[in-house]
């Protein structure tokens, strides 16, 4: 996909029950952080390995007494009281379950407390990095020589194809066959002389690193006497 193309947002909404006490504290946090909920959970699910997020406790839901009350937007019932579950709204990549998003933020609390720490270990071992090293070294070495060699090559092929610009022009058609590099006296079909056309327009196209301007005007004033004379 183009770098300028904006991916699509495929995100979800996850209603999470939790304690009165949680969702506070959460939120709070969030606050704290210039963030949002969403902000917090996505973090710990992406830094942290899944398997230390199912090993953390799940705070769990509410209590059968914890309840908040929220004034109904909409529907008959619009401005009345209501009292729910507490619950925490949160937008995120899909295929979660509300408790992995509830152990991460639960984790995000205890690291905020200073109740958990997060390691970032790596391992030096000096003899491994320099035979890493010297490994790389003989792979960019065998890599240089390799495109030596095929630029050796293509300049090879190159100088067969290429041809001796002719010094009058092309007037006939067998100077017209010898710019295309066919024997004089034949009768190409149009598929033949479009191909050798096209291969040796790359090659001779002043654009390219091996072009040429004079090389390139006679290709074109040879297939348009071709083209016209077979017409």
């Amino acid at each position: 996909m183009p770098a300028d193309v904006p991916m699509k947002n495929h995100k979800r909404s996850y209603t999470v029950p939790c304690s009165s006490e949680f969702r506070d504290s959460v939120s709070g946090l969030a606050r704290r952080r210039g963030g949002n909920v969403a902000d917090i959970a996505r973090s710990v699910v992406l830094l942290v390995p899944r398997d230390a997020i199912d090993a953390f406790p799940d705070p769990g839901g509410p209590a059968a007494d914890d309840r908040e009350v929220v004034v109904l937007k909409s529907g008959p019932a619009e401005g009345r009281p209501w009292r729910r579950k507490p619950r925490l709204q949160v937008r995120m990549e899909p295929g979660l379950d509300t408790r992995t998003i509830r152990r991460a933020l639960g984790i995000a609390l205890a690291l905020d407390r200073g109740e958990v720490d997060v390691r970032l270990e790596k391992s030096f071992d000096p003899a491994a990095a320099s035979r890493d090293r010297r490994q790389g070294d003989k792979a960019l070495e065998s890599l240089i020589r390799e495109t030596r060699d095929d630029l050796e090559r293509l300049r090879a092929m190159v100088s067969v194809l290429s041809f001796e610009p002719l010094a009058g022009g092309v007037k006939t058609r067998d100077d017209a066959l010898h710019v295309l590099g066919l024997p004089p006296g034949r009768l190409p079909d149009q598929v033949t002389l479009r191909g050798r056309f096209r291969m040796l327009a790359t090659i001779h196209h002043p654009d390219g690193l091996q072009g040429s301007h004079k090389r390139m005007s006679q290709l074109n004033a040879a297939m348009e006497l071709l083209v016209r004379g077979a017409a």
